[in-house]
């Protein structure tokens, strides 16, 4: 991409979206468009129409969703699947009329089905049914992965889905009860430790296996992926699925293994208690990366190195 490329980035005060901000401006990208959701309603078709009429971006960087973890996905589905399938129906759809180069496309692992084989590849996508505590959001997103395929088979579009693994870093979610497993944890033992808490509760068995990826090495896949040249993407893909590429690092520990490690980084001395009344989820998502290895990608980022970087992060924002 041309450094004065103009690029919509949707969502861009997210966890993604931030990081997505991060990497272009310290990539020297300078033409960058954004608006907040008081400024532009993404589920109102005729204010996208009214902004890509109006700025006509070059390039599309689509992390807008509404997200949440177990809890939010099992108490508000007719939101997710609303509010995720509005947004992307809109912004895939101008991004269309107005001519934009390429659209990047923010998906989620768990697209995937529930019981697939592991670790998971792209040609997975549809082959068994999906997790049921998120299941809206999910087809959501499917929904949009078919969005971009078909609009690239119908109109010759350069739209590329991008599912990332459990993403985590700077300007997460910290609310209890729409957070996802990191921050969530993240806080739990950091106001046990201030409390002086005997005992911290974690939901399910501790079992399910979780992948974790920074945001600024999601960030850098996706700009890499952005910068590709057509025709090493039709070279590596089969195009005759669906456009889509797994981002992640490959490797995923247990849940009670990432409450040790949370734990014994934000200094808590107490004990790790297990819910199991509560859902699981999932039991395993690893991700296949060796399509973006094939690329030339690969994640960069430690979890022993993130988590005190996401940790300082979250002291940052609540202190």
């Amino acid at each position: 991409m041309d450094k004065l490329a103009k690029i919509y980035v949707a969502g861009h005060r997210g966890l993604v979206g931030s990081a997505l901000m991060r990497q272009l401006i310290a990539k020297g990208y300078s033409n960058i468009i954004t608006r907040t959701h008081a400024e532009l309603d993404l589920t109102n078709q005729y204010a996208v129409q009214d902004f890509f009429d109006l700025e006509k971006p070059e390039y599309v960087l689509l992390a807008a969703a509404k997200v949440g973890g177990i809890y939010a996905n099992n108490t508000y589905p007719a939101e997710f699947i609303h509010e995720n399938l509005a947004i992307q129906t809109n912004v895939i759809h101008q991004s269309y009329l107005s001519g934009v180069k390429r659209l990047l496309f923010l998906g989620s692992s768990c697209i995937y089905p529930r019981d697939c084989p592991q670790p998971i590849k792209e040609e997975y996508l549809l082959t068994g049914p999906l997790e049921l505590t998120n299941r809206p959001y999910a087809l959501a997103k499917i929904a949009g992965i078919e969005m971009c395929w078909s609009y690239n088979r119908q109109y010759g579009t350069q739209y590329l889905a991008v599912m990332p693994t459990n993403l985590y870093g700077p300007g997460d979610n910290y609310d209890l009860e729409t957070s996802h497993v990191l921050p969530a944890l993240i806080r739990k033992f950091h106001e046990a430790k201030l409390n002086q808490s005997q005992t911290v509760t974690v939901w399910g068995t501790g079992t399910p296996r979780r992948e974790l990826l920074h945001s600024d090495d999601m960030a850098a896949a996706c700009l890499f992926l952005l910068g590709i040249e057509q025709s090493k993407l039709i070279e590596t893909l089969d195009f005759n699925r669906p456009p889509l590429v797994n981002i992640g690092c490959g490797e995923d520990l247990t849940i009670l293994e990432l409450a040790e490690k949370v734990k014994s980084i934000v200094g808590y001395q107490g004990e790790i208690v297990l819910d199991v009344s509560k859902p699981d989820g999932t039991m395993r998502k690893l991700m296949d990366v060796s399509v973006a290895a094939k690329l030339g990608w690969q994640a960069q980022i430690s979890l022993s190195e993130g988590i005190p970087i996401a940790y300082q992060d979250f002291v940052s924002a609540f202190n």
